[in-house]
């Protein structure tokens, strides 16, 4: 809470040394005299450059302490034991240490161990401690900054140049983090992923047809070899969201999107296209729901009106329609950007030479906006495969290799929930095996975006 404050005053502190800068500048402007040249930058930019010098080694500060201000808090408790009552390192001082912050922030009403209420005193005055000493040594670097800046405004400073050099360093290192985060979720995967291979063959994980993870504690217990084939996994995924799914998705995102543009009055349009983008904004739980109290049960008694009795109420069918209907707003506002890139002289060429407005969509608009159609499809594809909630709440748990869309069949992000959930071992091939179905997985979306993009980028290289 303390950290918190100390943030919310650095802010407001940052604030006032703005104004304070945009002050000085409008001073210096109005002792120009409004003469152009005199002051190089407007006060706006004077006021800027004062608030980042003011902000920035506070924020550090901050930053600093709420990474590695834990483990020094932790260390600090941990060493007010003597040798023969501190836990050894690892799960028991974790342990520990998680009783304590319980009994700190009212989580836990009692401890189970004996030492967590006598070091709970100590772990609230040490981050109480740390947290003013951080929050106490950003006010100063704030000060500091901010008179420093303030100090160095002339009507000849380049203010401008200088905040627009900071702007551009901020945007470097948003787009350095993004990178580091994607080569450490690269290879975190890899990394587990290699660890499960060392225990099963990527041969039998790649094509082996029955997948059974539950493997057991001991060797003379049901399953304790396991069987990790996924390829019914990679079918399931494929069926309900590249099959399915889109069988629903791209029909009716493409129609809405020839409607849109070529049919729909511009008033009508303004009002359909938001409704029809809101799909987008729906939580997918919302979608799972839907599609497992309402879809589902009407899928089944479809299935048993068509003489199927063992129909399952948990269906491929019902999760990919639903997922379709999710990705309609993906497929349409693609396809409905490509089609209004095409140049106007195509359609009205076409319509001079005699054609009907519907030939001109058929043979001139949708083949000259096919490469970017086709880009929005790929993507909404890697949106479908990736999809977890409709399938878990729709589809079932069952890892069955099936064409029949009324059985229940699983996916690969369904089984990395359903392998994750709970308390696990990361040394067992059963937790592992989540790591090997998400690298799959990457590389299948990867190759789908890698793709996707390309097309697009053809398509826009054509028209611009």
């Amino acid at each position: 809470m303390r950290l918190l404050i100390a943030f919310a005053l650095v802010l407001g502190l940052a604030g006032l040394a703005y104004l304070a800068g945009r002050a000085r500048g409008n001073r210096m402007v109005t002792a120009a005299g409004g003469r152009i040249g005199v002051v190089h930058s407007r006060p706006v930019y004077h006021g800027a450059y004062v608030a980042v010098l003011a902000l920035a080694p506070a924020l550090i500060v901050l930053a600093g302490w709420g990474i590695v201000g834990e483990g020094l808090i932790e260390g600090q408790v941990l060493g007010s034991l003597s040798a023969a009552e501190r836990p050894a390192p690892g799960n028991d001082s974790e342990a520990l240490m998680n009783e304590v912050r319980g009994l700190v922030n009212g989580d836990l009403p009692q401890a189970f161990n004996p030492l967590a209420p006598r070091l709970a005193p100590v772990y609230a005055a040490a981050r109480s401690n740390g947290d003013m000493l951080a929050g106490a040594m950003a006010v100063a670097l704030l000060a500091m900054g901010g008179l420093w800046g303030w100090s160095r405004l002339r009507p000849d400073f380049r203010a401008r140049n200088r905040v627009e050099t900071q702007v551009r360093a901020l945007l470097l290192i948003a787009s350095i983090v993004a990178i580091l985060t994607t080569f450490g979720i690269v290879l975190s995967l890899i990394f587990e992923s290699i660890r499960f291979f060392q225990l099963v063959s990527p041969v039998e994980f790649l094509t082996g047809l029955a997948w059974s993870p539950q493997t057991a504690i001991r060797a003379d217990q049901v399953g304790s070899t396991g069987a990790f084939g996924a390829v019914p996994l990679f079918w399931g995924t494929i069926f309900i969201g590249a099959i399915i799914a889109m069988a629903v998705a791209i029909p009716l995102g493409l129609m809405s999107a020839i409607y849109l543009t070529q049919y729909a009055d511009p008033r009508l349009r303004k009002w359909l296209k938001p409704i029809l983008e809101l799909l987008a904004g729906v939580p997918t739980v919302v979608y799972g729901f839907f599609a497992a109290l309402t879809i589902a049960p009407l899928v089944r008694s479809f299935a048993v009106s068509l003489g199927m009795t063992d129909a399952s109420s948990d269906s491929a069918l019902a999760a990919g329609l639903v997922m379709g209907v999710m990705i309609i707003p993906f497929v349409s506002s693609m396809a409905d950007d490509a089609l209004a890139a095409v140049p106007r002289a195509m359609r009205d060429g076409s319509l001079a030479m005699g054609a009907t407005p519907s030939e001109t969509v058929k043979k001139v608009m949708v083949p000259a906006a096919l490469p970017g159609i086709m880009g929005g499809v790929l993507l909404a594809v890697s949106r479908a495969i990736g999809e977890t909630m409709i399938v878990v709440m729709a589809a079932g748990l069952a890892a069955n290799l099936t064409a029949n869309p009324f059985s229940s069949v699983t996916t690969v992000t369904t089984q990395i929930v359903a392998l994750l959930t709970g308390d696990q071992e990361f040394d067992s091939a059963k937790t592992l095996s989540a790591f090997a179905l998400g690298l799959v997985l990457f590389v299948m979306t990867l190759i789908l975006n890698i793709y996707a993009l390309a097309v697009v980028k053809r398509y826009r290289e054509a028209y611009e």
